[in-house]
C-alpha cells in the first residue's frame, strides 16, 4: 500500500485540485461542474481534506459532520487518474470511516455518479436514490448511503 498523507485544504491547493479535476473530467464529473467545485474551493472549506502522494496532491474529499444528526456527508471526493489501482482510494474511504467514527457518526450521505457509485458500493454504500441527468446530460446522480 503507497505511503499517502492527508492534511486540511489550503488556498495554495487550489491549481491541484482543479489538475485533478480535470482528469476526471469528463469521465466521473460533468464539465458544467468545474465552477461550482472552484467555488466550494475558493470558500477555503475547513472541512476539506487533500491527499498527498509522492509531494503532490493526487486527491481530496471532504467530510463535513453534521453531530446531532449522527450523520456526514462526503463532499467532492476525486483522485487523479495517474495513481488508481494503488490503494489511494481505499485509504481515503477508510480515513473518512476513521474520522466519522471519531465524531460518533452512524452514517455517511455520499452523492455519486452512475460511473463512481460502483467504487463506494465496493465499502458497503448503498444506493438510495437516483436522478437522470442530476449532475449534467448523460451523468446521473446516485445518492448513497453508507453505515459505519
Amino acid at each position: 500500500m503507497p505511503a499517502i498523507s492527508f492534511r486540511s485544504f489550503a488556498p495554495a491547493d487550489r491549481a491541484a485540485c482543479l489538475g485533478v479535476f480535470d482528469a476526471n473530467c469528463p469521465a466521473y464529473f460533468a464539465p458544467n461542474e468545474r465552477s461550482e467545485y472552484a467555488q466550494f474551493l475558493d470558500s477555503n472549506p475547513g472541512f476539506y481534506t487533500v491527499c498527498v502522494f509522492d509531494e503532490a496532491v493526487v486527491g481530496a474529499y471532504g467530510l463535513k459532520v453534521h453531530a446531532k444528526a449522527k450523520r456526514g456527508r462526503i463532499s467532492w471526493i476525486m483522485l487523479d487518474p495517474t495513481v488508481r489501482g494503488r490503494g489511494v482510494g481505499r485509504q481515503m474511504m477508510e480515513r473518512a470511516a476513521q474520522v466519522g467514527r471519531g465524531q460518533g457518526l452512524a452514517e455517511i450521505d455520499i452523492a455519486a455518479s452512475q460511473k463512481s457509485a460502483p467504487f463506494f458500493a465496493r465499502f458497503g454504500a448503498v444506493e438510495i436514490r437516483r436522478t437522470a441527468d442530476g449532475w449534467g446530460p448523460g451523468m446521473d446522480r446516485v445518492d448513497m448511503e453508507w453505515r459505519l
